[in-house]
Formats: structure tokens, sequence, C-alpha cells
């Protein structure tokens, strides 16, 4: 462990801290921080992250820290768990590679006035009947087919298009980040190809880690936040993880290329393509930001319809009707974004492009951008786990404001690639091995499940020990899953 850690030229800061010196052979603009324990460290250096957290801190305009959070793993450009914040009015740059391509990938989590013992003998049914009632699996469409004309109100006012065709209720709106909708939205700035892999997949959970759990509140650590989010144990819960789809790849695919030429127009070096990137003001990052909204919008209104489409399938199977099941939203939040934020920084509030790759806000108490309903408790921060341990919901603290830009982790993070896994589980029934743990999954295929089995991530207790031990956002509660539906 210490020569990997030497190698690196790991600096212990506290408990939970590590640091990356600045190197300016390298090009570093600023330090590495790394979030972790100790037994996570040696997997994460191993896996190779860390050179993307030092090759982001070469970032024009990067301030502070270029940032991994306990989640991290390899990625494109910036690894999965990485937060970096360029400032704006500072030569700061805006890169796709700081976002990745399922851009405004998020969580959704649903409760409802019904508790696991009134479904555990139906579980198994259950779960079919929402694997028949959602779309899902790579490329898969869903009910609607979209013409440009519509598809364009989906990109103009994301979550509320759904709301107003009726898959959704209008007090959801405040519980989606940025109410579901980011402003900016401009037609030329989208591609003939991705209008045509987005006309069909709002309302599908896709592929790969996307998913759709019924679970159950398990423990309790926060009362009175819990109780003011009306969360209580053995209550049922809905998390839903999809994206953008093929829409918000496509958007990625396309302005990749555009800040690949960016790079070499404004003279910029970086020592890695996939962090090409463009200053903030440049016209190539006002289309790119433009088109990113779009895709935000295209996530959100694909969750709020997502969301409809469960609950209904829920109420019906149950025979209960949605008022009484008093499905009520949590929170929808962003994982993969960019976004303009003030921040503190040497004593200075400095406007700042946010970048989050597989890491979510983690709003404090009282912050302005906080809606109204969680003024005085913070914002609700969803990080799930594999889909045969447990979950976790935590509510932003203080820590978040000094330690990372109002970020959190987004889940649990690989520690097996895709196809370490499949080779892994090669003689395994991953499926029946669940069942015996009283968790039911359904997928599209065998391979996925196999991708995707429990010991391919890490133990999410362990990540989330960290950031609440930080205090960058602290545990509510705890949500064992029941029944999983992967695309």
């Amino acid at each position: 462990m210490g020569n990997v850690v030497e190698n690196m030229k790991l600096k212990k800061i506290s408990g939970y801290i590590y640091e990356i010196p600045r190197d300016n052979s390298l090009g570093m603009r600023v330090k590495g921080i790394v979030f972790a324990t100790e037994g996570m460290l040696k997997s994460i250096i191993e896996e190779g992250s860390l050179t993307q957290v030092k090759n982001a801190a070469t970032l024009p305009g990067i301030v502070y820290a270029s940032i991994a959070m306990p989640d991290i793993h390899y990625g494109y450009g910036l690894p999965i768990g990485g937060v970096v914040a360029t400032d704006i009015n500072n030569f700061g740059v805006i890169t796709p590679g700081g976002v990745g391509f399922d851009i405004n990938c998020g969580v959704r989590l649903t409760t409802f006035a019904i508790h696991k013992e009134e479904i555990k003998d139906k579980i198994e049914e259950l779960a079919k009947n929402l694997f028949k009632k959602v779309p899902c699996g790579v490329g898969e469409g869903g009910e609607f087919r979209l013409n440009k004309k519509e598809i364009n109100e989906v990109l103009e006012n994301g979550a509320l298009w759904a709301v107003k065709k009726g898959y959704g209720d209008v007090t959801d709106l405040e519980k989606i980040e940025s109410g579901g909708k980011l402003s900016g939205f401009d037609p030329k700035n989208i591609s003939n190809r991705a209008y045509e892999r987005g006309y069909d997949q709002v309302g599908t959970l896709g592929s790969g880690n996307h998913f759709l759990e019924i679970g159950y509140i398990d423990e309790i650590y926060m009362k009175d936040i819990a109780e003011k989010w009306s969360l209580e144990k053995g209550m049922v819960t809905l998390l839903i993880h999809s994206g953008s789809r093929g829409f918000g790849h496509q958007i990625c695919t396309d302005y990749l290329k555009v800040f690949n030429n960016a790079i070499k127009k404004y003279n910029i070096k970086v020592p890695d393509k996939q962090l090409a990137c463009a200053p903030y003001y440049s016209e190539e990052s006002k289309r790119y930001l433009s088109a990113l909204a779009a895709a935000a919008n295209f996530a959100w209104a694909n969750r709020e319809v997502l969301g409809f489409l469960a609950i209904d399938a829920i109420s019906e199977f149950l025979g209960i009707s949605i008022d009484k099941l008093k499905a009520n939203l949590i929170y929808d939040v962003a994982h993969n974004i960019v976004k303009i934020e003030t921040h503190m920084v040497d004593n200075k509030n400095l406007q700042l492009a946010v970048h989050r790759k597989g890491a979510t806000r983690a709003l404090p108490m009282g912050h302005k951008d906080l809606p109204e309903i969680y003024k005085n408790t913070g914002q609700p921060v969803i990080i799930p786990g594999d889909m045969g341990r447990y979950s976790y919901i935590l509510v932003g603290s203080a820590g978040a404001s000094k330690l990372s830009f109002n970020s959190a982790c987004h889940g649990a993070g690989r520690v097996k690639s895709r196809r370490r896994a499949v080779n892994d589980s090669r003689n395994r029934d991953i499926v029946g091995e669940l069942r015996q743990k009283g968790i039911i999954v359904i997928g599209k295929g065998k391979k996925t499940i196999k991708e995707e089995m429990p010991d391919a991530y890490k133990d999410v207790s362990e990540v989330v020990e960290v950031v609440d031990h930080l205090d960058i956002a602290k545990k509510v509660v705890k949500i064992k899953p029941l029944a999983v539906i992967k695309g």
C-alpha cells in the first residue's frame, strides 16, 4: 500500500482526505483531492483514474482542486466521480469530457403509503408487471413517437412538458433539480442525428447501469429529517436511474468533434484529448451549453414519464388507487452536468463552471438554490448502491460548501470493468444468488445482469461513510432492494 501511495505522490491530509500535490512539470494548475478510505485507495490507484484527476488539474481556469469522490472510477476524460470548477471570468473552460456521454443521467426517489409487508408476497409478480409496462433495453423505444416540433417542446420545457401531458404532477417540479428545466435550448445547436436518436426514447429506461428498483426503508439515522420528508421505516420506495438516452449520447459525440478542433483554434494544451475544451465565452462553449441544456431537459422529461409509468403500473397491479398509494416524489437529481454557480474561493465569490461527472449536488440547509420545501433541511442526496445490497438517502451539509463545490458522490462506483464482471460471473447464477437474498431481478439479457452484479461495485456503505464523516452529506435513511428491473 505504501509503495503505491508513494508512486502517486499522495499526501494524507486527514482520515478521508488525500492530496495529489500540484506538479508543474505535468502542467497541473491546482492540486488533486481524493476523498476515500485507506481500504479503497489501493484499488482506486491501480485502476488508473487518479491519472485522470491529475490531467483535469491542467484545465485552463481551474480553481482550488481537481476533486475525486469516493466512488471514483475510470471514465472518458474526467473520471466518473470527478468534480472540477473553472473560473469563467478568468480564462475558465468548458469540457464535454467533464460531463460525459449520458448527460443528466440521474436518479429519482419516490415513496408510497404502503409498507413492505403488504407487497412481500407479491413482489415477483409486481416486478414482472413493471418489466412489461416500463420500456427498457439498448435502443428500446417507448410509447411516444415525437416529431421535430414535439421533441423541441421536450427540449425546451423538460419535466414541465411531461406534467402538461399528464405524465406527472405540477407539485413534482419543486422536487426536481433546477425545477426540471435548464434554459438556453436552441434547435440550431442540435444535429439531425440527435433528433433521430431521441424521437422515441422519452419514457424509456435504457440499459447498462440504469435501473428501476422497488425497495423499502430499512434504517433511519436522522429521525428529524426523516419526519420532515415523511420517511418511515418499512415504507416502500421506488428508485429510477436513467438519463438522456441516445439523444444525450449523440450531443456529446457531436461536440467532442467540435472541441477537438477548438483546442487547436485556441492553442490550448491538454495531456489527454478526451479533455478537449474551449473558453466559456467562446462560440463553441455557448453552442455546447445550449445543447447540454436540451439533453438535460430530455432526461428530466424522461424520468418524469418513467416515474408516472411505474406508479401507474404499481397502482394497477396492487388494485390500490394512486390517491391511496400517496406517491411522494422526494427528489430527482442530475449526475452528469455542468452548471454556472457562485462559490467562495480564497475569500472571493467567483462565477464557476462546475463540472460534475458521476457526482450530485449536495446543497446545505438555507442555500439560495434550494426550493422552499427543502430550505430548512438541505437537499435530499440520493446515493444508490448495487442491486444486491442497499442505497442511501442523505441530506446536503455544510462540508460540501467547504470541500467540494457543494458536491457529493453519486453511487457505489465500479471496482470491476463490465468485461471483467462478465468473466468473473461466467459460472455463476447471479439472478439465483439474488433470489436467495430475497431480491427479484429481471433484465433484458443475462449479460447486463452479469455486468451489473453486486461485486462489480464497491460497498456503498463505505462510500457513504466518507461523505458523511466529512460532513458533505449526512445519512438520513438506508433502503434495501426487493425487486430490480434492468435493461
